[in-house]
C-alpha cells in the first residue's frame, strides 16, 4: 500500500486530504508543520508528500530541500493558496514532482498523486536494477593479484585511455571491461561488445563498420556497424587476437582518424568511441609471427591490465564459492545450500584450468547433485566430471 504524508498547518486541509486519500485506499500520515514533517520523513519512507509552502517554523521549500539532502526518494507535491508560476518553477527546480493550488481540484489532486506514485515506483525499480547490475558485475576477491586489478580499474576508468586486458579464458576479462565502462565518463552511453573469435573473418568488417545495401550478395539492406552503435560510448573488442589482418588495418585507421567507412560505401563517418580490447593470446608472439599488427598493438595497449588465472588467486576461491551459492539460490528460487568447510578446502586446491567460469559451473553442479548440504565427498565426485 502506498504511503502518503500530508504536511500542512491547516487542520481542516489535513483532514480533507486524509479523507480523500484514505477513500482511495492509501495509507496516510499527517504533520502540522514543516519541522514535524521533516522528522517524520527522517523516520519513515513515504512514497509521496503533499506539502504546504507557507507554514510556521519551517516552510515547505525548506522541507523539500532538507528531504533531498537526506537522500529520500519521496515525491513532493507542493500546495499553496498563493501560488504563482514563479513559485511553481522554483519548487520544480528544487526537486518537487508537481505543484497544485488550494483548494485543490479533486480530479487534479488524485491524478497528480497517481503520477507521483508511478515515478516513485520507477525510482525504486531503477535502484533495484542498479543493485542487481552492480551485483552481477562485482569483482569478487581480496587477494593481492585481484586487488591490483581493482586499483588499475579505479585509475584508468575516468580517463579516455585505451585499455588492453589480457588473461586466460574464463578469468573475468569481460567483467573488467564492464567495470571500466561503468566507472567512466561514458557510462551513460552504450557499451557495445564484439567477440572477434565468434565472427567469420569475411564478416568481421561488416560487423565492425557496417555495410551499404548491395555491397555483397546478402546485403539486402544497410547495416550500422558496432563502431557507430558505440558512438559516444565504449566498444569492447573481445578476443582481438583472432581478428583478421585486413580488419586490423581498418580498426587501426578508425583509431587514428576517428572515422570509419561502411563496407561498399565511400562516405567517411566520424565516430567517437573508447576502445577496450581483450585477448587470451600473447600478442607479442602473434606480432613476431605476423598474425597481429604491431602498430595496432601500440594503439590499443596504452594501458595493460593482466587478469590473473584462478590458480594464482586461490585465497579468493571461498569468496567466489559463497557468491555463486547466493546467485544460484536466487536464480532457482531456493534457499542457499550450505557447504562444508572441508569441501571448500578441497575445491580451493584443485587445478582450475577453466578459471572462474569452470568454478561457477562446478558450484552449480554441486548445488543440483548434492543433498541437504555440499560435502567433501560430493566435491570429489562431481568435480571429476569432465576432468
Amino acid at each position: 500500500m502506498a504511503k502518503i504524508l500530508i504536511i500542512d498547518d491547516e487542520k481542516s486541509i489535513r483532514y480533507t486530504l486524509r479523507d480523500i486519500l484514505e477513500y482511495e485506499k492509501y495509507e496516510v500520515d499527517e504533520a502540522q508543520d514543516g519541522e514535524e514533517g521533516l522528522e517524520k520523513i527522517k523516520a519513515n519512507d513515504y512514497d509521496v508528500a503533499l506539502c504546504d509552502i507557507k507554514m510556521p517554523k519551517m516552510d515547505g521549500m525548506e522541507v523539500l530541500e532538507k528531504a533531498a539532502e537526506l537522500g529520500k526518494d519521496t515525491q513532493f507535491i507542493m500546495i499553496s493558496a498563493h501560488g504563482t508560476i514563479k513559485t511553481a518553477v522554483e519548487a520544480t527546480k528544487k526537486g518537487a514532482f508537481d505543484f497544485i493550488q488550494k483548494p485543490p481540484d479533486l480530479n487534479r489532486l488524485l491524478l497528480c498523486v497517481r503520477n507521483a506514485l508511478d515515478k516513485s515506483n520507477l525510482v525504486q525499480e531503477t535502484k533495484v536494477l542498479r543493485k542487481k547490475i552492480a551485483k552481477t558485475f562485482d569483482i569478487i576477491g581480496e587477494s593481492d593479484p585481484i586487488r591490483r586489478v581493482k586499483e588499475d580499474i579505479e585509475k584508468v576508468a575516468p580517463t579516455e585511455a585505451r585499455v588492453l586486458i589480457t588473461g586466460p579464458n574464463g578469468s573475468g576479462k569481460e567483467l573488467v571491461c564492464k567495470w571500466i565502462h561503468v566507472k567512466s565518463q561514458r557510462s551513460g552511453k552504450a557499451l557495445v561488445e564484439v567477440n572477434c573469435a565468434a565472427i567469420p573473418s569475411e564478416l568481421i568488417e561488416s560487423e565492425l563498420f557496417g555495410h551499404e545495401k548491395g555491397s555483397f550478395t546478402s546485403a539486402i539492406k544497410q547495416r550500422i556497424g558496432k563502431f557507430e552503435q558505440a558512438n559516444g560510448g565504449t566498444l569492447f573488442l573481445d578476443e582481438i587476437g583472432d581478428m583478421s589482418l585486413s580488419a586490423q588495418a581498418k580498426v587501426l585507421r578508425a583509431l587514428q582518424e576517428g572515422k570509419i567507412t561502411r563496407v561498399g560505401g565511400d562516405k567517411e563517418i566520424s565516430v567517437n568511441v573508447r576502445v577496450i580490447a581483450a585477448t587470451n593470446k600473447d600478442l607479442r608472439k602473434e606480432i613476431t609471427e605476423n598474425r597481429f599488427r604491431e602498430d595496432l598493438y601500440h594503439r590499443i595497449g596504452v594501458i595493460l591490465i593482466q587478469v590473473p588465472p584462478l590458480n594464482e588467486r586461490r585465497d579468493d576461491v571461498p569468496l567466489l564459492i559463497d557468491k555463486f551459492l547466493q546467485d544460484i539460490a536466487e536464480e532457482y528460487g531456493t534457499s542457499i545450500k550450505p557447504i562444508q568447510p572441508d569441501a571448500i578446502e578441497y575445491l580451493k586446491e584443485l587445478n582450475w584450468t577453466g578459471n572462474i567460469r569452470e568454478l561457477r559451473n562446478v558450484v552449480e553442479r554441486l548445488v543440483i547433485m548434492s543433498d541437504r548440504e555440499i560435502t567433501v565427498d560430493d566435491a570429489r565426485i562431481y568435480t571429476a566430471y569432465g576432468r
